[in-house]
């Protein structure tokens, strides 16, 4: 078993002067100052309440007192419930009957609709006047750690049940594969409701005894300007091409950074290539899901081969049956269930295997290529066109900022291959692009020209929206 995430903690703050972070405003935070203050937050939980195995649901802005929740509802033996501050009322409703939390923390404008909730505030203020020690609760590896929502893009959402072996044999694991030390300092730019800026990126820092630069949301500007005190940045694929419009991102501005990892989102080959060329950095790509935490990673050492997400982690285990197929994970990493949907928890697994529902397949040096969603597979004809291959194909032309690949209903084919476009092209031009790089089947039908692609918090394009606004695009066309 791996250490626990609290132990973790307490070690941390038994090295005098051990830096946990440097915040927004400034000031620095040690781990013996970020253990006090999350022994004041949980006694402050506590008088409100809280008790463990209760859920704790926390709707704000990004802050650095929401790491100081996570942590102490760690100690308290409660269960961490992040939501996307982006969510509205009616959306978050859900969240609020599905998980019954014992206590609701919100922003203060949205108190009035949630009976009993809490701002930040009032948390912060009841944990200033209440004393650091805390007597943690006694919680074995299986205990529940948090709770975090899928996105629900395909019907209702579903909460992830995640126990604190979880957490913290991913974050053992993670720091292992990327070289983790206490000398680090990684820069985080990312939210804090999702595994990649909550579990990733916070528990790698803690396992390490490393130290962040806490940043409330991402700027290109900030980053640029603070990446010289950093030797780790993880982002997502949206934060890289953001930077890489910035004149200001050369060589010498990230000559400190040791690794950039990206993830959430698969990286296009066209912005992983510019990235090596203006910084001499190739990025590390890795996957994971929200219910297995981190399955894979390009090495450290070796090869980070573009398009590909690297090996399975230690302990982790990966299977595809055939040479492409649905990507099935077994190990320590992977949740104990949906939160009270116990039928649809045994739907997704197969003898012991998570089934992902993404497909995959392994090159011959062993290298992981996501080859999409199963359910954004594109059958035109009989044949299977794989979306990733189409929009690698796509980002590597002239132009192409950005590109989504689906199927749409066809009178003549089943469906018909769809490629949604971002940049200054034309569509025909496109498509007389492709027929040297793609079969004939594999050409879109169509090349549709957007402003942007519709993207959730974590940059990752919501295929299902474009399915149903380009729906009807062959309707009574048989071309």
């Amino acid at each position: 078993m791996a250490v626990d995430v609290i132990a973790k903690l307490r070690e941390g703050a038994a090295v005098s002067g051990r830096v946990w972070m440097l915040a927004s405003d400034g000031r620095v935070v040690t781990y013996a100052e970020l253990l006090a203050d999350t022994g004041r937050v949980a006694n402050a939980l506590a008088a409100l309440g809280v008790r463990r195995g209760d859920r704790v649901l926390v709707q704000v802005e990004k802050c650095e007192e929401v790491l100081t929740l996570y942590l102490a509802c760690l100690r308290i033996g409660a269960v961490f419930l992040p939501v996307n501050p982006g969510y509205t009322v009616a959306e978050t409703a859900h969240f609020l009957s599905d998980a019954e939390p014992a206590l609701a923390i919100l922003e203060p404008g949205r108190q009035a609709f949630v009976a009993g909730a809490v701002s930040l505030g009032e948390v912060v203020a009841r944990a200033a006047a209440a004393p650091s020690e805390f007597a943690d609760a006694d919680v074995g590896p299986e205990g529940l750690a948090a709770i975090l929502y899928t996105s629900g893009t395909t019907g209702r959402s579903k909460g992830v049940m995640l126990c604190r072996e979880n957490l913290a044999s991913n974050a053992e694991a993670l720091v292992g594969v990327w070289r983790f030390t206490e000398a680090d300092v990684l820069l985080h730019a990312l939210p804090v409701f999702h595994t990649h800026g909550l579990f990733v990126a916070t528990n790698c820092v803690l396992y390490a005894g490393a130290s962040m630069i806490f940043q409330r949301g991402f700027a290109a500007g900030a980053v640029l300007a603070a990446l010289p005190q950093a030797s780790v940045f993880m982002g997502v694929p949206t934060f890289y091409a953001r930077l890489l419009a910035e004149p200001a991102l050369t060589a010498e501005a990230v000559a400190g950074v040791r690794v950039f990892i990206s993830g959430s989102a698969p990286l296009s080959p066209s912005t992983h290539a510019e990235w090596a060329a203006r910084t001499g950095h190739v990025i590390l790509e890795r996957y994971g899901m929200t219910e297995t935490n981190m399955i894979t990673s390009n090495p450290y050492e070796g090869e980070r081969r573009a398009g590909t997400v690297g090996m399975p982690l230690p302990g982790v285990e990966v299977r595809i049956e055939g040479e492409t197929g649905v990507i099935e994970v077994r190990g320590p990493n992977v949740f104990q269930g949906y939160w009270r949907m116990p039928e649809q928890t045994a739907r997704e697994f197969r003898d012991g295997w998570f089934v992902t529902g993404d497909l995959g397949a392994f090159d011959a040096e062993g290298y992981l290529r996501i080859l999409g969603r199963a359910k954004d597979l594109v059958i035109t004809g009989g044949l299977n066109v794989y979306p990733a291959e189409v929009e690698a194909a796509l980002d590597g032309l002239p132009g192409v900022k950005a590109s989504a690949v689906i199927g749409v209903p066809h009178a003549d084919f089943g469906e018909a291959v769809v490629a949604c476009v971002v940049g200054a092209v034309e569509p025909e031009a496109v498509r007389a692009a492709l027929r040297d790089r793609l079969a004939g089947f594999k050409i879109p039908k169509r090349v549709v020209v957007v402003e942007d692609l519709p993207r959730n918090a974590m940059g990752k394009v919501q295929k299902a929206e474009l399915r149903r606004v380009y729906a009807e695009l062959f309707s009574g066309v048989g071309e």
